[in-house]
């Protein structure tokens, strides 16, 4: 089908001239001035891990007309075709869903076309663009990163609605995992590659002495290489938060990246290659250095893009399966994967009744419960716990629970707001599935919410399904990937068998994290230990604005632990020394 007419797209710079090293242009040494106090900050911040931001959470501060300027834009991309002039250009991808296209969750066809690409012409260019990339400084490739991310940040409110039309985010949580903290967690990157590619010397000169003569000197240079095409493999939940730390560090790095996105979320991160590309271009770098690749219906082109000799890095944050197979197929790259994982959170005690609960149902019922850090199992002894309001048994804490659901999600509108709109058909047959009795006693019956802006949405409440871990049918369950809004109340013996199940199942099948409610020392203390064995990150009695979903970027760990699901989605220094490689030249040097 041939694309529309319209095409939206944003007008190159003319090149500009390269500086007296031929390394980087005026340009992009201004920008290494203009952006090093941040990059600076940043590297001071990963080391202290303080709290520090250089992209406002708050919509307001872009501007009093930010909002409907950001809405105006995601217009003008709407029913048009999206053009990266890109080599190797062989057809179109889109605009209808059955091309490729996407579908807003919220109800309408975006209507965009994208640029096919043939990889046995695009790979090379990438190659080819890295060689200059490469020659650049350190500094001078953050910088043209934190330039990217800046003008990123500048169009947050756009980015924002990219992400609520692709994957489903209510509002709030669109500008944010969506937009700024994505933003976020790419500078985070940014800062460790810098930190990591400026820990050696550029030169050293190596004496040793020499009994009755002069030193043996040899001087030492060495040189950084990148491993070469990085292909990032986008997921359909939050593309641009799973995806920013491999992208920029990558990039940072001195490698290309090819960015294949999710069929279903494409447009955020087409807008982010096109940021790319534009600031790449301006500062006479090789724009081929980050490319786009949508992929049509059924051709599966991320297996044909990951073992493809010339992507040398893979980074994918996505089903276990398909993070399995890249594991065992992609051999010639270096694989980061973050497949889906099954979180726990222990109930022991406490002494925040109510404001447990409440916390609790925000977390269960934030973006349908797709967040990879939101708690699946819930796990509570089966003689219940002791309270502020005294001793609550197994049956009425799942009761209160349903009913701080409900409360929290009474109205349509706030419902809406909080849950988005991500549940697509497979996900939407789970939590039918719970509702049926199928998998367990239902405690908590999801129902329909009718969106006030968009009555074509499917919105549903959480489930919340009582198992029992004494019976191996309901182990299984509890063990296995639940996406949406499927909760299980899980009866255990004990708190320490409660504790023994939140760690295998993060063993085996992965968890970036666990949540616990206790008031007993001796219970934490056996859970702080039990995690750090199991290598997963532990998060005990958190209330209010700190609430048990969020992942604070620049100071948490997050997903740099031991279990399957710890790989593409964590934030260290090993994160981005696996991208790239340091070379040494050793010549004699004058007798000293």
């Amino acid at each position: 089908m041939n694309p529309p007419t319209a095409s939206v797209r944003t007008t190159p710079s003319a090149a500009p001239t390269p500086d007296r090293h031929g390394t980087a242009t005026g340009y992009a040494r201004q920008l290494v001035r203009k952006h090093r106090p941040t990059l600076e900050r940043a590297l001071e911040t990963i080391r202290t891990r303080a709290h520090w931001t250089p992209y406002p959470e708050d919509p307001q501060a872009y501007g009093p007309d930010g909002a409907e300027a950001g809405e105006a834009a995601f217009g003008r991309s709407l029913h048009r075709h999206f053009a990266l002039d890109q080599p190797g250009r062989d057809g179109v991808v889109g605009p209808s869903p059955a091309e490729g296209g996407e579908r807003s969750p919220y109800g309408p066809e975006l209507g965009i076309s994208y640029d096919h690409h043939d990889p046995a012409v695009l790979l090379p260019a990438m190659r080819a663009a890295m060689r200059r990339w490469n020659e650049a400084a350190v500094w001078t490739r953050a910088a043209v990163c934190a330039e990217i991310l800046a003008r990123a940040n500048a169009r947050s409110h756009e980015f924002a609605q990219a992400a609520a039309h692709t994957s489903g985010l209510g509002d709030v949580l669109a500008f944010r995992a969506g937009a700024v903290h994505a933003q976020d967690r790419g500078l985070e990157a940014v800062a460790h590659a810098v930190a990591e590619q400026t820990r050696l010397p550029d030169t050293a000169a190596w004496r040793k002495p020499q009994a009755g003569a002069r030193p043996f000197v040899v001087d030492k240079g060495f040189t950084l290489r990148p491993r070469g095409v990085s292909l990032l493999i986008g997921d359909g939940v939050l593309p641009a938060w799973h995806g920013y730390p491999g992208l920029f560090a990558s990039l940072a790095t001195g490698n290309a990246v090819l960015v294949k996105p999710h069929p279903r979320a494409v447009l955020p991160l087409a807008l982010t290659v096109g940021v790319a590309r534009d600031v790449l271009r301006e500062t006479g770098f090789d724009p081929d250095l980050v490319c786009l690749a949508p992929e049509r219906p059924g051709e599966e082109l991320a297996r044909t893009l990951a073992t493809h000799p010339d992507v040398r890095i893979v980074d994918y944050a996505g089903s276990a399966a398909f993070g399995s197979w890249l594991t065992a197929h992609a051999r010639q790259a270096q694989v980061f994967t973050g497949p889906s994982a099954v979180r726990g959170l222990l109930i022991e005690s406490t002494a925040h009744y109510r404001d447990m609960l409440a916390d609790l149902a925000f977390g269960l019922a934030l973006h349908s419960g797709r967040l990879r850090t939101t708690p699946r199992n819930l796990l509570i002894p089966r003689s219940g716990i002791p309270t502020d309001e005294g001793h609550k048994t197994y049956p009425e804490v799942v009761a209160d629970l349903g009913a701080a659901l409900g409360t929290l999600l009474a109205d349509d509108g706030e419902a809406s707001a909080l849950l988005g709109a991500p549940l697509g058909p497979e996900v939407l047959a789970r939590v039918d599935e719970a509702a049926s009795g199928v998998l367990g006693e239902p405690a908590v019956r999801p129902r329909a919410v009718r969106h006030p802006r968009h009555p074509d949405a499917v919105l549903r409440t959480p489930a919340v399904v009582t198992l029992d871990a004494g019976r191996a049918e309901d182990l299984a369950t509890l063990s296995a990937g639940w996406p949406g809004p499927v909760f299980f109340a899980v009866a255990v013996d004990s708190a320490a068998a409660g504790i023994e199940l939140l760690t295998r199942t993060a063993r085996e099948q992965g968890a970036l994290s666990a949540v616990a409610c206790t008031t007993s020392p001796d219970v934490e203390a056996a859970l702080t230990d039990a995690c750090a064995d199991a290598g997963i990150t532990l998060s005990p009695n958190l209330r209010g604005n700190r609430y048990l979903t969020r992942s604070a970027v620049h100071s948490d760990p997050h997903g740099t632990g031991l279990g399957p699901a710890a790989d593409a989605v964590h934030r260290d220094a090993s994160f981005v020394t696996r991208r790239f490689r340091t070379l040494g030249v050793r010549r004699l040097g004058a007798p000293g």
